[in-house]
């Protein structure tokens, strides 16, 4: 048990020292570490409590927690940085999550008209620009989820949010980007980010979102 505890306090102090003086990454990675300590540790004490078994479990947890998201990398970096300066002024959001993916939320004046899937003409550009980059990156996963407002069905919704994302992949498909990077999701109108009551809300709701991670190289 005073083990377990040691391997908790350590593990906090990882935690803690993320706090201040690291950038988002490092502060990300070292939750991560922190996090699969605690869990290393607890699986060590429940499977016999002897020094092997907690000392084992702590490191592998925190080795775990590093590596279970995505990598943070320069080529990451720099496709944020591209997407930021194309997207300037036209309200599309570029982040960085915390599980290290590469984040664009595409509203609906940027992207689609109400009920349809068509590519908007400035939408292309965007996409465009994204498309350099992930052309340069072998180890790409991307997901693109498309969204509704309120109005109308689920029956009509549904298959609608699907077309959204479909037509953005496909329109990055069709500029170089490998088809199996792609997952495409629909959520319908069922993580609304604004009021439905109103029409700016609406609009904000009709959305495409594109996320990327970069995986460790295999081998």
């Amino acid at each position: 048990m005073k083990k377990f505890v040691l391997a908790t306090t350590a593990a906090a102090l990882v935690l803690s020292g993320c706090a201040g003086g690291m950038t988002d990454t490092q502060r990300n990675t070292g939750i991560g570490a922190g996090i699969g300590a605690l869990g290393g540790a607890a699986i060590g004490s429940a499977t016999g409590g002897n020094r092997g078994a907690i000392g084992t479990g702590a490191v592998v947890g925190a080795a775990a927690g590093a590596l279970g998201g995505y990598l943070w990398s320069q080529r990451m970096e720099n496709q944020k940085r591209q997407m930021e300066a194309a997207t300037q002024g036209t309200g599309v959001a570029v982040t960085q999550t915390p599980n290290n993916e590469l984040k664009l939320a595409i509203p609906s004046d940027v992207s689609f008209d109400v009920g349809r899937a068509n590519i908007k003409p400035n939408f292309a550009p965007v996409l465009d620009q994204f498309a350099s980059g992930l052309r340069n990156n072998p180890n790409a996963e991307v997901r693109i989820i498309g969204h509704t407002d309120s109005t109308g069905s689920d029956a009509i919704n549904n298959p609608l949010s699907v077309d959204r994302a479909a037509s953005t992949r496909d329109y990055l498909v069709a500029r170089g980007v490998s088809a199996a990077a792609f997952r495409i999701e629909g959520r319908g109108s069922h993580e609304p980010v604004a009021d439905n009551n109103s029409d700016a809300g609406r609009a904000q709701n009709r959305r495409v979102e594109i996320y990327v991670g970069e995986r460790a190289p295999r081998g």
